[in-house]
């Protein structure tokens, strides 16, 4: 799973590293981007990528209310061409979310009793950004005159030796070599894309714990990807 990550990036940058032009929208940067929030999205026209803002939590085409998207806030990889909310995204409105690490969870009988669990950051060590696999849909809703709603989903795989310490579950990590395959519009070919969603190299992943402070989702800033010391004692908060 991931609930949560890291968008602090200026856009302009994030644009430069996945060869896109000038950014079209600017979102306020976060340490602890959570589900509902708008995160950005890299997509591409047939021509060309584009930087893009959407609703992170995918609501289907059918959705009679746009609330639904909360609970698709991940997509599992091994299901996407079975699963109706996500066959037809996978097949034709594939993206890219960038992020600059993202967080997860460990249980900890040292942790405090209100939280069960220690809190880790995950990124590059090189600090590049991650380039999440996700799948975008346009939501109409019943009301014509209701402004359409753009949201996204992030796909989720099993982990690789470094997650599997702390979890079940990764987000699916996209190389550069897969970009061009994954946000091809015209490919539609499900076992080719299958392929490329796979646990990423174990490398590419460092962790640390940090503070309880991200659980509560109104805390924003830079010090939540603060390295602790996992041993000492801290009050915590629930997630």
């Amino acid at each position: 799973m991931c609930g949560r990550f890291v968008s602090a990036t200026p856009p302009d940058q994030v644009a430069g590293y996945f060869d896109i032009g000038e950014p079209e929208v600017l979102l306020e940067p976060s340490y602890n981007v959570a589900p509902t929030n708008d995160v950005y999205a890299v997509l591409s026209d047939g021509t060309a990528r584009h930087l893009d803002a959407f609703h992170w939590g995918l609501v289907p085409l059918w959705a009679k209310d746009p609330k639904i998207g909360s609970k698709m806030i991940n997509a599992r990889a091994e299901t996407l061409a079975e699963k109706n909310a996500y066959k037809s995204a996978f097949k034709k409105r594939r993206c890219i979310i960038p992020a600059d690490g993202f967080y997860e969870w460990k249980k900890d009988p040292a942790a405090p009793p209100k939280t069960k669990k220690q809190p880790y950051f995950i990124h590059r060590p090189d600090d590049e950004p991650y380039a999440f696999a996700g799948l975008w849909e346009v939501w109409r809703g019943p009301d014509k005159d209701q402004e359409p709603l753009r949201s996204c989903t992030i796909i989720t795989t099993s982990p690789n030796e470094e997650m599997a310490k702390i979890h079940d579950r990764m987000p699916v990590i996209l190389p550069p070599s897969a970009w061009d395959t994954w946000l091809d519009r015209d490919n539609d070919d499900l076992d080719l894309l299958g392929k490329l969603l796979v646990p990423s190299a174990p490398q590419i992943i460092t962790m640390h714990p940090v503070s309880y402070d991200v659980n509560k989702v109104s805390n924003k800033d830079a010090s939540l990807i603060e390295e602790i010391d996992a041993e000492a004692p801290e009050d915590g908060a629930l997630l």
